[in-house]
């Protein structure tokens, strides 16, 4: 009997892990092809960033119209897999879709990982609809869905698979998710870069420092300000996105405003290196010391453009956030600059999103397995000192009660 089940289930998800990889795979590299002749453009033609407020009015007046409850983004695949309630409508892909390419077009400043799993979440609900399923299986397919939707839009199978059962976490851990996750994750990850052709950015650390007992100690002060920079960043998020919303009661108008404000922002500073993705100022970061003050300033106009109505993900900001923070450490942690760097690319993301596991396996991915020791002690001290903030409200931390208990 056992093995009969194990047949059914290993068919099963084979077959829906390969259709959910497909569809998420397919929506990342459509995604990423649609932002980078966004990027170009806007880098080419910078006077579009005066029509951001009209932009972000669009933006606004969509999702108002005709959004409902796909307003609610990454929280909505949460909180559906806490407590099912209704399917993830599909109208949620084309309304972020559109909606962050809008937004990187006429230049504000988001990222692409809150698509992407979007995207991948919203899809795979679809297959519900076509495969009737258990309750359990549903939950499985989002986990599936947003694990293919992180791999593919970064090219890191084996950290979406895992930022899946991390961060939908419930208490206890799925056996029965993590085949799935990882089979979607992969597919995901085939179609968008061999299949579609779509590439990644390369990151390098061309030297680790040796594991001596100093060096591993100097972890310790760059991990807490990795922590605190992660909890800075989901504060700001959140205190922004309340802002708007007590201010200003007509949802089109806060995208409007704000983008008024960002374009106002560009103008007087002459500067257009914190809009967008900012991935070129990122790869600068492993090449050569920059601005002290880089990682304030994108930390800022993320969390005021997502805060204000703009579309987009967070974790390629916090990566520019970790980047140039680290990068910013050199000057006293005396530890190699890409390597701080690098820490910090994780360590950032590992605070504002509670996956430590996740962003070390996602930094080794991308830099190499030579610094997994400093990668791995650098996300998880920023993961205790971050606190209980996220930049997902409905991010279940019940896992780190102990160590921050719940305000009464």
């Amino acid at each position: 009997m056992d093995f009969i089940k194990g047949t059914k289930y290993i068919g099963l998800w084979l077959l829906l892990g390969l259709l959910v990889g497909l569809l998420s795979g397919s929506a990342s590299a459509v995604f990423l092809i649609a932002l980078d002749w966004a990027t170009d453009f806007r880098e080419s033609h910078l006077w579009i960033i005066a029509f951001l407020p009209l932009g972000g009015f669009i933006i606004g007046w969509t999702y108002d119209k005709v959004g409902q409850n796909s307003i609610r983004g990454n929280n909505l695949l949460l909180d559906e897999l806490y407590e099912e309630k209704q399917p993830i409508p599909l109208r949620m892909t084309p309304l972020v879709l559109f909606g962050t390419i809008f937004t990187h077009f006429f230049g504000g400043s988001a990222g692409r990982e809150g698509t992407a799993v979007q995207m991948g979440g919203s899809l795979a609900d679809q297959v519900n609809k076509w495969i009737p399923i258990s309750s359990e299986n549903r939950r499985i397919l989002l986990i599936s869905g947003v694990s293919g939707g992180f791999a593919s839009v970064f090219g890191t199978p084996l950290a979406g698979a895992i930022f899946a059962l991390e961060w939908m976490h419930t208490g206890k851990l799925r056996w029965k998710s993590i085949f799935p996750a990882f089979w979607a994750a992969w597919v995901a990850d085939w179609i968008c870069e061999l299949g579609w052709g779509v590439g990644h950015t390369a990151y390098e650390i061309p030297q680790v420092a040796p594991h001596t007992f100093v060096n591993l100690l100097w972890i310790i002060p760059a991990g807490i300000i990795f922590g605190l920079a992660g909890k800075l960043f989901a504060e700001s998020s959140h205190f922004f996105s309340k802002t708007f919303k007590e201010r200003i009661s007509y949802p089109p108008f806060r995208p409007l405003i704000g983008g008024l404000l960002i374009a106002l922002f560009v103008w007087i500073s002459d500067s257009t290196v914190y809009l967008g993705l900012g991935v070129p100022r990122i790869v600068e970061a492993f090449q050569t010391p920059l601005p002290w003050y880089d990682w304030i300033a994108k930390t800022g106009l993320t969390t005021f453009t997502l805060g204000a109505g703009f579309k987009g993900g967070e974790v390629t900001p916090l990566f520019f956030t970790g980047a140039t923070l680290g990068n910013s450490l050199a000057t006293w942690i005396p530890l190699p600059l890409a390597l701080l760097a690098g820490m910090g690319f994780v360590g950032v993301f590992s605070g504002a999103t509670n996956t430590p596991m996740a962003c070390t396996i996602m930094g080794m991915e991308l830099f190499g397995y030579e610094s997994g020791v400093y990668l791995a002690i650098a996300c998880l001290i920023a993961y205790v000192f971050s606190g209980r903030s996220s930049i997902y409200s409905s991010q279940n931390l019940d896992k780190k009660v102990k160590i921050f208990p719940k305000k009464e």
